[in-house]
């Protein structure tokens, strides 16, 4: 094969396979209820509500949406026995938040997913949420069986911003190249954990916790409004490929 061959074939486009798609400001709403429950757990670990401190990991709490819970208590706590502590009054507080109903596709999310599945991809959901309050959540939206693989980081060794849970669903799902991936998210760090996974498609959403410009810093190479506009993304980019 000569240079220029070699050339043109590692620009060749790939087909998109798989899309890891994140849940809560991505596919779901929860209008505020992640960070209400976060506030409680703070404040039943000692943290004055309205001081500086709890301003701060609040603040904190906000910038790393997306990030795995456990992990952002293991930052904000001195030491793993408060963290886990209090990751667990969170995923009970959370729990609770979604039994009130609070908890809602986002319009046009499940409609995206059926599509791209129809399309010939295969779907994973994504979550910075332990295992128990995705799979409630899952449950409470009748999506059980809606993707082909749900994630969680305790699945894949480390959340976002890492790229364990895309590595992991390329594994299970029998890829070849992790060039066939889309990855969906509302979070920077969504965004950088596609990035480092080396997925062809990192596509932000403007329905969750950062704006464009945060996301296109993060490393998105395109953001729509909504989910619901991703069929039409997905189309134009395999159109061009064709």
């Amino acid at each position: 094969m000569t240079a220029e061959a070699s050339t043109s074939n590692s620009h060749t486009p790939h087909r998109l396979r798989l899309a890891v798609v994140d849940m809560v400001g991505t596919t779901i709403t929860d209008d505020g209820r992640t960070e209400r429950a976060m506030s409680r757990a703070l404040v039943e670990h000692g943290i004055e509500p309205g001081s500086s401190r709890y301003e701060s990991m609040l603040g904190y709490a906000r910038d790393t949406m997306g990030f795995s819970k456990l992990t952002v208590f293991n930052h904000l706590f001195d030491d793993a026995a408060t963290a886990e502590s209090a990751n667990k009054v969170f995923e009970k507080a959370y729990d609770e938040m979604i039994d009130d109903g609070g908890v809602r596709a986002i319009p046009g999310a499940e409609d995206a997913i059926l599509w791209m599945r129809e399309s010939g991809m295969q779907i994973c959901l994504a979550t910075g949420f332990g295992r128990h309050t995705q799979n409630t959540v899952l449950e409470s939206l009748g999506w059980m069986g809606l993707a082909d693989l749900s994630l969680c980081p305790a699945d894949a060794g480390r959340g976002r911003p890492y790229p364990d849970m895309i590595l992991t669903a390329v594994l299970a799902l029998d890829l070849d190249d992790v060039r066939e991936v889309a990855v969906i998210g509302d979070t920077s760090s969504d965004m950088l954990s596609g990035v480092r996974s080396g997925a062809s498609l990192i596509a932000g959403v403007l329905t969750g916790s950062h704006s464009e410009a945060t996301l296109r810093a993060a490393g998105a190479t395109a953001v729509v409004d909504s989910i619901k506009q991703l069929p039409l993304l997905v189309e134009k980019r395999e159109a061009r490929h064709l």
